[in-house]
């Protein structure tokens, strides 16, 4: 079902206009959020030129908003100090939740894939180290890198299916267990620091570009299913104009000028596509599923344990639901 949504999720989204017309409010200045992937330094490098673009053609200053974790980013919109941020699936769920955001727009990666997919990484000398089930019967023995809690690809997913799946609490099966960004951590396993950890198919891409010489030193031992595409999210309570202006830009931007593309290409993407919170749905069940197993495999329940079980399942249901209508318009469309 999940594999089956992310096609479907795209067709299905649709643009919300406010009812009661363009606000007269104006922004003089437009702060965007950037989840901490890798260092500021290099993030702030390759972002810099499409900010730029988007500083011109919105007519006005947009800053770059950068923050140690991802949890900053989403605190930073939920007290409109962000404006509208790049997040992966996992932050933006959070977003949408806590934070008043609203998914808008999504990324496409550069290679025309649909999404990209969560990695467990080893250093390739380590002749221990092969699978998951390698990982898994030498974990008291390992220091792990696991993701920013915030993360997709980082904790989200290996969570569920590496983890959960296989009965193992990720927290204390490890001699150690470490977060940090997909950068550290594999940097980590190269340099020898850590044994196993977390990271994903894009920011290896990033790394082979970056640093390819401890890109080399790493193979990867665990691939997980296709997760969706990044979104774009923005606060819900912008001014309708200011939205207009930035979903004119997002749309239109690295679609027919060549140095767009080339700009876009450096931050591993193809031009945008609309997107909406139904890009969420897979990432909804993933977190309930892994919740859900996590109080079955318990030794025993409590009254509230219990019926958050029930609420869970509840709400799988209607998750479902929505995934099959997805579907169904999707089907329609075709």
């Amino acid at each position: 079902m999940i594999k089956k949504l992310i096609r479907g999720i795209t067709v299905a989204a649709s643009v919300t206009v406010a009812a009661a017309g363009v606000q007269a409010e104006q922004m003089d200045t437009l702060n965007f959020g950037i989840i901490s992937t890798e260092s500021s330094q290099n993030l702030r490098t390759i972002w810099e030129p499409f900010l730029e673009d988007m500083s011109e053609q919105l007519d006005m200053e947009v800053k770059a908003f950068f923050a140690p974790d991802y949890a900053g980013i989403i605190q930073g919109m939920r007290f409109d100090k962000v404006d509208v941020a790049w997040y992966g699936n996992k932050s933006a769920m959070e977003a949408v939740d806590r934070a008043g955001g609203e998914i808008f727009a999504q990324t496409v990666d550069v290679s025309g894939n649909p999404g990209y997919w969560s990695l467990l990484i080893a250093h390739r000398d380590d002749e221990r180290l092969n699978s998951v089930d390698d990982v898994l019967s030498n974990a008291s023995e390992l220091t792990f890198g696991n993701g920013d809690p915030n993360s997709t690809s980082g904790f989200l997913v290996p969570g569920y299916y590496v983890f959960a799946m296989n009965g193992v609490d990720a927290k204390s099966a490890f001699k150690r267990t470490l977060n940090s960004s997909h950068e550290t951590n594999a940097l980590a396993v190269a340099n020898k620091q850590v044994d196993v950890a977390t990271f994903n198919t894009e920011s290896f891409g990033r790394l082979k570009e970056t640093q390819p010489e401890k890109a080399e030193q790493l193979k990867v031992i665990w691939k997980s299913p296709l997760i969706p595409s990044d979104p774009l999210v923005w606060r819900k309570n912008l001014p309708e104009q200011t939205k207009q202006k930035i979903r004119k830009f997002i749309f239109t931007y690295g679609t027919v000028d060549a140095r767009e593309k080339a700009v876009l290409a450096d931050l591993q993407w193809a031009p945008f596509k609309e997107s909406s919170n139904d890009q969420l749905i897979p990432i909804r069940q993933l977190a309930l599923f892994k919740e859900k197993a996590a109080l079955e495999n318990a030794e025993s329940l409590s009254s509230s344990d219990k019926a958050r079980l029930s609420s869970i399942k509840k709400e799988l249901q209607e998750l479902d639901r929505r995934a099959a209508l997805i579907e169904k318009q999707q089907a329609a469309a075709e």
